[in-house]
């Protein structure tokens, strides 16, 4: 994986409020196991092999872009897959449950009501008597490894910046971000999930330690995850139109709205610098289009 480029943009409202915007492109990672999900595997895969596993075992929703990347990665370094899936299945398959399939993941479908209990020991104890040993990565596939590879993301950057930018699902993306600027700087996560608060308690668990340079900025999920409105899908085909890049409506449309929409309040101080995470995600797109109607560009 080659470091991603920064890409400045600029337009009118950007020159008016003196405001330095870069994307860090991390959707141009990977072809398949994109943005934050390559980071946050990373280091889980090399903790497989080194524990002698052979199989990884996952959980996700019916269109999870970790469940994607999961699939992805098996096919790409020898693993078995099983992606415990939320819900039934429904024939056809979805585009990013047929991706998967095609890729050797297993599928498994499980009630609404039992994945709430994914993480349970009987549940799991019930898992390896089902498909055997297995290395378990998590939901969103974050854990303290995840940290790990998404800090390094911080690495990559040797531009001068003041405030750093991520959607949040799962929180171990921003929290690898908060960790990897090592205090410089301010680190803004842009929550996905409707009452995104309770993230606060799981990306602090995920650092293991105190750091205040960091906020959530709870405004702008429309509505809860997975929902949208008019002005985010009007706002991310402009986006593409104006600055040539893909967004998608779950995280990085949202993120990048919430990005304009505080810095046409001026939440922002004149001559401030900001680097949002482009956190890839794209193949969620189609799926989106499929389901609603080629909304997007």
């Amino acid at each position: 994986m080659l470091p991603t480029p920064l890409q400045l943009i600029t337009n009118d409202l950007l020159q008016l409020k003196k405001i330095n915007l870069y994307i860090k492109r991390e959707d141009l990672n990977h072809p398949t196991i994109q943005g934050n999900k390559f980071r946050k595997l990373k280091y889980n895969l090399v903790a497989a092999k080194a524990e002698g596993k052979t199989t990884l075992l996952t959980f996700g929703g019916a269109f999870s872009n970790h469940i994607y990347a999961v699939a992805a990665a098996g096919k790409a370094f020898d693993f078995q897959t099983i992606g415990v899936i939320r819900g039934e299945r429904i024939e056809p398959l979805n585009p990013t449950l047929a991706f998967a399939e095609a890729n050797g993941m297993m599928l498994h479908f499980v009630t609404r009501s039992a994945y709430r209990n994914k993480y349970d020991a009987d549940f799991t104890n019930n898992l390896k008597r089902q498909f055997g040993d297995f290395y378990l990565v998590p939901e969103g596939g974050s854990n303290t490894l995840a940290v790990k590879g998404c800090a390094e993301i911080m690495d990559e950057i040797d531009l001068g910046f003041d405030v750093i930018c991520s959607a949040v699902g799962t929180g171990g993306t921003l929290a690898g971000l908060i960790l990897g600027t090592k205090g410089r700087g301010a680190v803004l996560g842009f929550p996905a999930l409707k009452g995104g608060d309770f993230l606060k308690k799981e990306v602090e668990a995920l650092l293991k330690s105190e750091s205040k340079n960091w906020q959530l900025m709870t405004d702008y999920h429309f509505g809860g995850y997975a929902k949208f409105k008019p002005e985010l899908v009007d706002f991310m085909n402009d986006f593409k139109q104006q600055f040539g890049i893909q967004l998608e409506p779950i995280y990085t449309g949202k993120m990048l709205f919430g990005i304009f929409d505080l810095i046409k309040n001026d939440f922002f101080k004149p001559n401030t610098t900001i680097i949002a995470i482009h956190t890839g995600g794209l193949q969620g797109v189609e799926g989106f289009n499929k389901r609603f109607g080629d909304l997007l560009v």
